[in-house]
């Protein structure tokens, strides 16, 4: 018997039955040969963890543009940690593990340098908006493979897809945002917990705030320390699914009243800090700039930077959106420099000028 096979009966054997099993997938956009050794969502963890635009997460910002102490999340860390603790609630409700981790490892392929500021600067020039959410999904049926796509199953798809929480209660939870399958719909509250936990703790890092600062009844019901909050989450998490039979995965309204208050709390004390506000502001101009700066100079844009062959029926605006959307923080301010801003005259420089 094959590997994948006896992994596949297993889950049927060991898994709870409002588990997604790999064997009963809706499958690809392109049906594949199947590989011997790995399901097909554990190939799709691997094709995420394999591909470009993860890789590039590790030089794109979760909340501090750039920063120069090594200890800041990055959005590489952070899907890092949500796929943590996504896993650790999917093991305790006896889900797919290899579902979980691959949406969770996936759902921010999209996210532009310098996070959502370079977000709202793409949205701002770009004919028909963006958003994050959909480059994901664009990066993962399009860009990738050089052009291939990754062809990810339609339940990682899914959950990638309805990842994004809006504000308020109720864009954690309604039926038309919610995750097809309970380990989507782990991830999506997991992401949720990851950030509000990791925000905060660099928000301290940076000295924006102080532990102190906190609301006590913040405080009082999730835990004084990042690991004592996250843990009555995932608690919480795991005993009031439980309780309500796996049919969704909840949270009791006490610890989601606290944690959508210190949500709020992040938001009209961190995010929106002045000082972080003025970086933010700088960032949404280098990306608003390259952009308009490619688009209005085609020849340069298509020599010198995306020399992939031109997609039937893809505007300009198209293609210079994916290539601004996928850089690097660090690429992005170095692109800038060199395209914007004049650099230093040498000597060496010089004698050449003079010899010309």
């Amino acid at each position: 018997m094959l590997i994948r096979k006896q992994t596949e009966e297993n889950e049927k054997r060991l898994l709870n039955p409002m588990a997604a099993l790999s064997c009963e997938s809706k499958g690809r956009a392109k049906p594949e040969h199947e590989c011997d050794i790995r399901t097909c969502f554990q190939r799709d963890r691997d094709r995420v963890i394999h591909s470009k635009a993860f890789r590039r997460l590790k030089h794109k910002t979760q909340v501090f543009i750039s920063p120069t102490n090594d200890h800041y999340r990055t959005r590489l860390t952070h899907v890092i940690e949500v796929s943590q603790i996504a896993r650790t609630i999917s093991r305790a409700l006896v889900l797919n593990e290899d579902l979980t981790e691959a949406i969770a490892l996936g759902h921010d392929l999209g996210h532009t340098p310098f996070g959502h500021s370079g977000e709202a600067g793409l949205n701002e020039v770009f004919p028909g908006g963006f958003k994050h959410v959909r480059q994901s999904m664009r990066i993962i049926d399009v860009l990738e493979r050089d052009g291939e796509g990754l062809n990810l199953t339609h339940e990682v798809r899914d959950g990638i897809a309805k990842h994004s929480k809006g504000w308020g209660k109720e864009g954690i939870d309604t039926e038309e945002n919610r995750p097809l399958t309970l380990e989507g719909q782990v991830t999506k509250i997991s992401d949720l917990v990851a950030y509000a936990n990791h925000d905060l703790d660099d928000a301290i890092r940076s000295g924006i705030i102080s532990p102190g600062d906190i609301p006590e009844k913040y405080i009082s019901i999730l835990g004084e320390t990042a690991s004592r909050r996250i843990n009555t989450m995932v608690v919480d998490i795991v005993e009031q699914t439980m309780e309500g039979g796996l049919k969704r995965v909840l949270m009791s309204e006490e610890v989601l009243e606290a944690l959508m208050g210190l949500r709020t709390y992040l938001y009209e004390n961190v995010y929106t800090n002045k000082r972080l506000l003025s970086l933010h502001e700088k960032s949404k101009k280098v990306v608003k700039e390259l952009y308009l700066y490619f688009c209005e100079n085609e020849k340069v844009f298509r020599e010198n930077f995306c020399k992939t062959p031109v997609r039937e029926r893809e505007t300009l605006e198209r293609t210079v959106c994916d290539f601004i959307a996928g850089m690097s923080d660090l690429y992005a301010l170095a692109l800038y420099q060199k395209i914007f801003l004049p650099s230093r005259w040498t000597k060496g420089e010089e004698v050449r000028g003079m010899d010309l």
